[in-house]
């Protein structure tokens, strides 16, 4: 039997977004976020928008767990792991910090050279992420967010100055993370963050959605061709959250309708790796009557500024039936019922490792582009003991599991794999429940729900755990 290896440069790192690390929300000329009106929440209670920064409500992104402030310590133990990239997000706010200025703010951009310089030092390669979640509030405010078509402009003038001063240090890009969420268009939540769009506000929310996500495929676009233009050696990648569906049965009824369901979602990729709207889009807008507008020459725009390889999360899978499903408010997935057959975590997400080999199986072969594994991972409570050590072998046994899975897509199954960037590799904030608590990390923050905590480090079990696996190229398991 051939044996389970991978590429001698396969990209071990870790995953983060800004907005859920760095905190420093009103300092170095940074504007304000639309995750800066986000308060915190819990399992069970969502977060409430509320448009500007009010007194007396709690908003947990706006200290996060300062990587702002400790970048270079915080660095410094991702190397001691062993790391070869680290994926984080650009906040579009601390180099535009209204989203529509002419010129950048230059102490933004001296904070990210800082902090790539640091990467580099330590042969990290930054993997960064243009829109994580996140745009500039003042564009929410007075342009409507993505339903603006000037916002694809404002977009596209950030990425432009970006590719431009970090040409040299950064080489993987992606547009938008988890482009995809916002088909989860009933729960404000998703669309909010994706595109700055509450879509329940609206008359016809998927008509408004599907307007918004071809701003969006044009500004991807767009970016990917001036990227090259600026640096044909940096690769811009898309970027889904994908969520592997299964038929509850045999039966026609809901394989069709698992099919179905992933169709919805894989549009977003489709048109970003093809170039093109496919044929079962077009044929929805005009069976509903959808009218989207476009300009001359976005065609084109499409067919030319294809991403060169997709990065995904991975973290579930979800059973479908045709009748009978409840939905699930975290995937967005009608017809959503529990799979008997997989054991879910504390949050009620699905943990089906094998369902990571037949999701990288599934996405090589539609797409035959390189795939990148940029989050994955197991949010859990983590319990400190007396003498300071915190014994995850939960989360060592869930990661454990899905590399192994990994690998054999990557030996017995032909996926050509870029790397794995396990999501939270340092605690942050929750991105869905805006909680400290719902941790990830194998390093530790010592930052809780109710806002109190020192902000110290420590190592959990899983960070030797990981820096053996990283050392050994995923042999010593």
């Amino acid at each position: 039997m051939k044996k389970l290896t991978l590429p001698k440069d396969f990209l071990w790192g870790g995953a983060v977004a800004a907005h859920q690390v760095e905190g420093g929300w009103n300092k170095g000329g940074k504007g304000p976020s639309i995750c800066d009106v986000l308060t915190g929440g819990a399992h069970g209670v969502p977060r409430e928008i509320t448009h500007q920064v009010e007194a007396g409500k709690y908003y947990p992104n706006h200290e996060a767990v300062d990587f702002y402030g400790h970048y270079k310590e915080d660095i410094k133990l991702f190397a001691e792991m062993g790391f070869k990239c680290f994926r984080t997000s650009i906040a579009w706010t601390r180099i535009f910090p209204q989203g529509d200025e002419t010129q950048p703010n230059e102490e933004g951009l001296k904070f990210y050279d800082d902090m790539f310089d640091e990467l580099l030092k330590y042969n990290i390669e930054p993997v960064i992420t243009l829109s994580h979640f996140e745009m500039p509030l003042h564009l929410v405010q007075q342009y409507g967010g993505w339903t603006n078509r000037k916002v694809v402009d404002f977009f596209v003038r950030f990425a432009e100055v970006v590719f431009e001063r970090y040409k040299h240090k950064v080489k993987y890009w992606m547009t938008f993370n988890e482009i995809n969420n916002q088909r989860n268009w009933r729960a404000p939540l998703f669309g909010y963050c994706c595109s700055g769009v509450v879509y329940t506000e609206h008359e016809n929310p998927e008509e408004t959605m599907y307007q918004v996500l071809h701003h969006q495929f044009v500004a991807s676009a767009l970016a990917v061709k001036a990227a090259r233009r600026i640096n044909p050696d940096m690769q811009v990648g898309c970027m889904l959250a994908m969520v592997a569906l299964y038929p509850y049965s045999c039966k026609p009824e809901d394989v069709m309708f698992a099919q179905e369901s992933m169709r919805e979602r894989y549009v977003f990729t489709d048109v970003q790796l093809r170039g093109y709207y496919p044929s079962y889009v077009l044929n929805e807008w005009e069976r509903r009557g959808f009218n989207i507008k476009m300009e001359d020459g976005d065609t084109q725009i499409l067919r030319e500024g294809t991403c060169a390889y997709l990065g995904f999360s991975y973290y579930m899978t979800n059973a479908v039936k045709a009748e009978g499903g409840t939905g699930d408010a975290i995937s967005g997935f009608e017809g959503s019922v529990p799979n008997p057959h997989v054991k879910a975590s504390d949050w009620g997400w699905q943990i089906d490792p094998v369902g990571l080999r037949y999701a990288l199986c599934e996405l090589y072969e539609r797409y035959q582009k390189p795939l990148f594994i940029v989050e994955n991972g197991f949010g859990a409570y983590d319990k400190v003991e007396a003498d300071g050590s915190i014994n995850d072998d939960y989360r060592i046994d869930y990661l454990r599991a899905h590399v192994e899975e990994m690998i054999k897509a990557v030996t017995y199954d032909g996926v050509d794999l870029m790397g794995y960037t396990p999501w939270g590799c340092i605690d942050c904030v929750s991105f869905t429940t805006g909680q400290y608590s719902k941790r990830y990390g194998f390093i530790y923050v010592n930052k809780h729900d109710d806002g109190t905590g020192d902000m110290s480090r420590s190592r959990k079990k899983s960070f030797n755990w990981y820096k053996a696996v990283i050392a050994s190229n995923g042999e010593n398991l």
